[in-house]
């Protein structure tokens, strides 16, 4: 039987009812309480125990459906879907965003770690194009489930992270310990087919897409702190944008 969630409407409030409807839900799947794979309360069901018109929670589930947190199937119903990792689009790393999900395992594997020149990076970087920079890919997985391959350059400042660091903790963390805190970045995100690599390491086949996201990030002063080309298992990621009218 489908577990009901408890939520709390308020009427008086200028957010839309379908928005706090989905929000509560949100973090019911976020805290656990329900599992992937959960059978969810039906509109008509759920519409007539919160007192709210079918077309709401319609709205409210179908956000839900677009961010990829429930199924719907034709003659099953609505479930919970497996869990994804959900990136916001603000300044932290993916190992951040794996503790904020509730991972107790985010994991890596460093698969290339050295100090070599790159025309594009630089440039991204506003450094000149011989600078010495620190080159990184990553594997990220979450347990033993791979989730995506980061590739960084890092300027002169940060060339003494070491594998071990990047073992064991996450790249934003080991910026900042240095005085290379993030403030400010420009980030571009797209989808594209894998190579042959990616396929191998994050285990897709040749149809299967990755996300993919560069990011170019200063400090507070302008200073550059990281160029960064990553992609990603598209079906087990996403990225939320909030947008605001100024």
């Amino acid at each position: 039987m489908p577990q009901p969630v408890d939520v709390r409407i308020d009427r008086e409030t200028p957010v839309p009812l379908y928005h706090q409807l989905a929000q509560q839900l949100s973090a019911a799947i976020a805290s656990g309480q329900l599992q992937p794979g959960d059978a969810f309360e039906n509109e008509v069901a759920m519409a007539d125990r919160l007192g709210l018109s079918r077309p709401t929670v319609r709205r409210a589930i179908q956000e839900l459906v677009g961010q990829g947190l429930l199924l719907r199937r034709r003659g099953l119903g609505t479930t919970v879907a497996g869990r994804q990792i959900h990136r916001r689009a603000e300044l932290t790393s993916l190992y951040d965003d794996l503790r904020r999900e509730g991972s107790g395992d985010p994991r890596t594997e460093v698969l290339t770690h050295e100090v070599t020149t790159d025309e594009v990076a630089a440039t991204a970087l506003g450094l000149p194009v011989d600078t010495p920079l620190l080159k990184l890919v990553r594997l990220r997985r979450d347990g033993d489930r791979p989730l995506a391959m980061l590739r960084n350059w890092l300027p002169p400042a940060y060339s003494d992270i070491s594998r071990e660091d990047l073992e064991h903790n996450g790249l934003y963390a080991l910026l900042r310990a240095r005085g290379g805190k993030p403030v400010v970045a420009h980030q571009r995100i797209g989808a594209r087919q894998p190579s042959a690599a990616e396929r191998k390491h994050l285990d897709l086949t040749p149809s299967q897409p990755v996300l993919t996201m560069s990011r170019t990030a200063f400090d507070a002063v302008g200073g550059p702190v990281e160029y960064g080309d990553h992609c990603y298992r598209a079906q087990d990621y996403s990225i939320e944008v909030m947008l605001d009218e100024r």
